[in-house]
C-alpha cells in the first residue's frame, strides 16, 4: 500500500539518534537546546519549548494563554480532535467557526461574529501546510481582546506575506508526528514570543517546577531544592528524539522544496480532470505543503477512496469535523454548525504527498484516479 505520508530517514538521522545512545543523555541534555535553537531559526527567532507530541503543544499553549473554565476558544472545526479537545480539557467553550471555501482555514468573517468579551484564544489552523490569513485574524483577536494562536501542525516552513509561520500568532504550535515534513517519532514544540508565555509553557511542560532561587518561594533549603508554585505535567522531550528532530530540521528546506515540487506536478497532471477540484494558494503565501486535498464532486469521495485504496493507494479524508465526535455531541454540538467545512469534507480527499514519493509512483497516482473519474 502506498501511503498518503511517510516519514524521510536517512542515515545521518539513525547516526545523530546513536550519538546520543552513546552518550550521557537520554532524556533533557544537550540535543533538547540545539534542537529548540535550530526550531527558532524557522520562526523569525521566535523562541520554543520542545514537548512530547502536537496534542501536548496545543495543551501546553493553551495553558500558557491562561485558557480557565469559563472561557471561550475560537477555533477551525476542520482540524484533527486535539485543536478543540485540549481547550475543552481545561474547561473552556469550544466555539467552531466556519472555513474559507478554498483553503479550508478558518474564516475571519466567521470568526468575528462569534468572537464575545469571554474569548480568550481565536486558534488558526495552518490546514494542509497553507497559512491562514493572519492580519485578519490578528484584527479579530485584538478586537476581541484575545489572543492568536496558530496550530502549525502542518505548515512549518511556510511564510505569509514574508513573515515565518511561528513569527505571526502569540503563540504558535508544531507537530513533528512521522506524517509530517519533520519528525521527532512523537513531538512537538510551542514557539511564543511573550516572555511570559514561554516561561508558564515551560513552567507547565515540566511540572511547574521552579529551580531558580530568585523565583522560588521558600529558597534556601540546598541546591537540591525546587517546588511546585502550579501544577503542570512531564511534557519533556527527550534528548534521543530531539537528535532526531535537529538532524531533521537541517533538511527542512529540500523536503519543503520536494513537497512544492512533488505539488506542482500534481497541478499539470489532474488540471483538466472533470469531477475534481485542486488545493487553493493565495498569492502572498508560501506554504509548506503537508498535504495535498483534492475535492472530488458529485457524491464520488467515498467510492473514489475505496477504489483508490483497492487499487493499492492509500488515500486518506483530513479532516471529520471536529463537533462531530460523539465526545463533542455529548455536549450538545450538532451537525450544521459549520456548513461550508461541512461541505468542505464531504468531498476532500489527501492524495500521496511525501518527500520520498517517486516520480513513478506520483504518475500512479494520478493515472489510477483518472482511470476512476472518467
Amino acid at each position: 500500500m502506498l501511503p498518503y505520508g511517510r516519514q524521510s530517514i536517512t542515515e545521518s538521522d539513525v547516526e545523530a539518534v546513536a550519538e546520543v545512545l552513546r552518550g550521557d543523555w537520554l532524556t533533557t541534555g544537550p540535543a533538547v537546546g540545539a534542537f529548540e535553537a535550530e526550531l527558532a531559526r524557522w520562526t523569525g527567532g521566535v523562541p520554543c519549548v520542545a514537548v512530547t507530541s502536537g496534542t501536548a503543544a496545543l495543551h501546553v499553549a493553551y495553558v500558557a494563554a491562561g485558557v480557565r473554565p469559563g472561557d471561550e476558544v475560537v477555533t477551525s472545526p476542520l482540524t484533527f480532535v486535539a485543536t478543540a479537545a485540549t481547550a475543552a480539557l481545561l474547561g473552556a467553550r469550544v466555539v467552531f467557526a466556519d472555513v474559507q471555501p478554498d483553503t479550508g482555514n478558518l474564516d475571519p468573517g466567521s470568526a468575528a461574529a462569534l468572537v464575545t468579551p469571554r474569548t480568550r484564544v481565536v486558534t488558526a489552523v495552518d490546514y494542509a501546510g497553507h497559512p491562514a490569513d493572519y492580519d485578519e485574524l490578528r484584527a479579530v483577536a485584538d478586537e476581541a481582546g484575545a489572543l492568536l494562536m496558530a496550530d502549525a501542525a502542518h505548515s512549518i516552513g511556510s511564510a505569509y506575506k514574508g513573515r515565518p509561520v511561528g513569527a505571526l500568532a502569540d503563540l504558535t504550535t508544531f507537530s513533528f508526528f512521522p506524517t509530517k515534513t519533520v519528525t521527532t517519532a512523537e513531538g512537538g514544540a510551542v514557539a511564543a514570543a511573550d516572555p511570559q508565555h514561554l516561561r508558564r509553557a515551560a513552567w507547565f511542560m515540566n511540572h511547574g517546577l521552579v529551580r531558580d532561587p530568585a523565583e522560588q518561594r521558600h529558597p534556601g533549603e540546598g541546591g537540591w531544592h525546587q517546588e511546585v508554585h502550579a501544577f503542570g505535567l512531564n511534557y519533556r522531550l527527550p534528548d534521543v528524539l530531539c537528535a532526531l528532530g535537529l538532524s531533521q530540521l537541517r533538511r527542512l528546506r529540500r523536503f519543503r522544496a520536494r513537497r512544492a515540487e512533488l505539488v506542482a506536478r500534481y497541478h499539470l497532471m489532474l488540471s483538466d480532470m472533470p469531477g475534481l477540484v485542486l488545493p487553493a494558494q493565495r498569492a502572498y503565501v508560501e506554504p509548506a505543503w503537508h498535504l495535498y486535498p483534492v475535492r472530488v464532486l458529485d457524491g464520488r469521495r467515498r467510492e473514489v477512496y475505496d477504489r483508490m485504496r483497492a487499487a493499492g493507494i492509500g488515500v486518506q479524508v483530513n479532516y471529520l469535523p471536529a463537533y462531530r465526535h460523539p465526545v463533542f455531541e455529548d455536549l450538545g454540538y450538532r451537525r450544521g454548525l459549520c456548513p461550508v467545512a461541512e461541505a468542505y469534507y464531504a468531498e476532500e480527499l489527501s492524495l500521496p504527498l511525501f518527500p520520498g514519493l517517486s516520480d513513478l509512483q506520483q504518475e500512479r497516482v494520478a493515472e489510477t484516479l483518472a482511470g476512476i473519474l472518467s
